[in-house]
């Protein structure tokens, strides 16, 4: 990341950043969970408004992955299966870290869900997670994640 985000890292926070075709967003927050749940907050923020949707009821999810990067991948890919499965989006989520064996790491995801179809549109809808220039990691204040979504 490029440094853009707050000098008080121990807020979060998120945000789109230019890209030629596609949806790239960055995220920051104190803790990988939290990281992970303001970067879903931008996805969904860039091509959908939710603030009228209509609430459908909760789903839980656990994802497995044997890097960072690859749970980040693995929590966005659930979102965009939910939204082209059950045309349910995200207005709220928690993320709790689960200790994996064998270096794998483990998050159980609650996401809160709204109806797509009650909701505003007001960008390209995502297609799939890109997995160049997917990153998830710790800094000396915090973690920073980054994604490019393919529209």
């Amino acid at each position: 990341m490029d440094g853009h985000q707050p000098a008080d890292r121990s807020a979060s926070g998120h945000r789109s950043v230019p890209h030629t075709a596609d949806l790239r967003v960055e995220a920051w927050a104190p803790t990988a969970e939290g990281c992970i749940g303001e970067l879903v907050h931008a996805v969904v923020a860039g091509f959908a408004d939710l603030a009228g949707a209509r609430i459908v009821g909760e789903r839980d999810c656990t994802v497995l992955a044997v890097s960072d990067a690859d749970l980040l991948a693995g929590v966005l890919e659930e979102v965009i299966y939910r939204m082209d499965a059950d045309g349910e989006l995200p207005v709220a989520l928690a993320v709790s870290r689960i200790e994996g064996l064998d270096g794998a790491r483990t998050v159980a995801v609650r996401f809160r869900m709204a109806d797509t179809a009650t909701a505003a549109l007001v960008g390209a809808v995502p297609k799939a997670v890109s997995l160049s220039d997917l990153d998830l990691r710790a800094g000396p204040g915090g973690w920073t994640c980054q994604v490019t979504v393919d529209v």
